[in-house]
């Protein structure tokens, strides 16, 4: 039975991984605000706007703890998802959890060759941005570092780098 959850702030590439490591596994993929998305047929952001960020997050950590308890698994977390409760202890106690740690730089890369619409930072120039990720990745820090594994993720533009990256999680987990 195998557990492999990732963690780190958004833009680091965790469900790109996680997509293709699950694929190379044979394992199944969970992207937690995906799963999210579908159990409540609405989307992340429009369940922030309406039920406010402490409802969300209880909501957050029961679909985590569902999708924690599936066997032979991926689970992409959200960048939020292990600073509240005691995520990131539940998490480590249900499986190997890898920290994808990333510095400002490569977030803020990453953010804008995304596709996916980012309510928090919609309308921000760079250097808003900027500070934004630095404030924040700061405050995440702690909880993110509670991690059983870190690795330090550059750039992902081509698929050679994606597989590099995949094989450090393999290696980290013993598949």
């Amino acid at each position: 039975m195998t557990r492999i959850i990732l963690i780190g702030y958004m833009g680091a590439g965790k469900t790109t991984l996680g997509k293709v490591l699950a694929r190379e596994t044979g394992l199944q993929f969970f992207d937690l605000d995906s799963y999210i998305e579908d159990r409540f047929h609405k989307k992340v952001p429009q369940i922030f706007a309406e039920k406010g960020e402490e409802a969300f997050r209880d909501i957050e950590r029961r679909m985590l703890h569902e999708v924690a308890e599936f066997e032979d698994v991926v689970i992409s977390c959200g960048g939020g998802t292990p600073c509240f409760f005691d995520n990131m202890d539940y998490m480590n106690q249900q499986g190997s959890t890898i920290y994808l740690k990333a510095e400002p730089h490569v977030l803020q890369a990453h953010l804008k060759m995304g596709k996916t619409i980012r309510p928090l930072i919609q309308g921000k120039s760079p250097e808003e941005l900027d500070a934004f990720i630095r404030e924040s990745l700061a405050a995440r820090e702690p909880f993110y570092s509670k991690a059983k594994h870190t690795i330090d993720i550059d750039i992902i533009e081509r698929r050679e780098q994606i597989l590099h990256y995949v094989n450090l999680i393999k290696e980290h987990c013993g598949i």
